[in-house]
């Protein structure tokens, strides 16, 4: 594995109706829900790493610092952008940002975590 500080990742989309706020039930506006920015930004994170992990190592979403800012409309496009700041054993803190055409969205720290994908599933209960 060969992680380094100042890896960047990022993520784009456009907000669909799906991406609402009204439809994740996370308020009653039509604009770009939290839920759903807040896994933009993950998808940077991952994509920031991706290229850096063994096979069978994947990264698990442990901690979420995050202010939206703005609201964003149905059809605006968002990117979201992952740096990573701190690498701590296992655990990685990302500095996250989100912006549309009018500028800042959304800003904070995602802290993800280092797993082996098979071990991690073992953890899981049983329906």
């Amino acid at each position: 594995m060969n992680l380094e500080k100042g890896m960047r990742g990022d993520a784009k989309m456009i907000v669909s109706d799906a991406d609402t706020a009204r439809a994740l039930g996370s308020g009653v506006v039509d604009v770009l829900g939290s839920p759903r920015l807040i896994a933009l930004c993950e998808e940077a994170t991952c994509a920031a790493v991706v290229d850096a992990l063994d096979q069978g190592t994947s990264t698990v979403g442990m901690r979420v610092q995050f202010d939206h800012l703005q609201p964003t409309p149905v059809g605006a496009e968002v990117v979201a952008e992952a740096i990573l700041d701190k690498i701590d054993g296992r655990r990685l803190q990302f500095t996250v940002s989100a912006s549309d055409s009018g500028g800042l969205v959304a800003a904070g720290k995602i802290t993800r975590v280092l797993v082996d994908v098979d071990k991690f599933m073992t953890k899981c209960c049983t329906p």
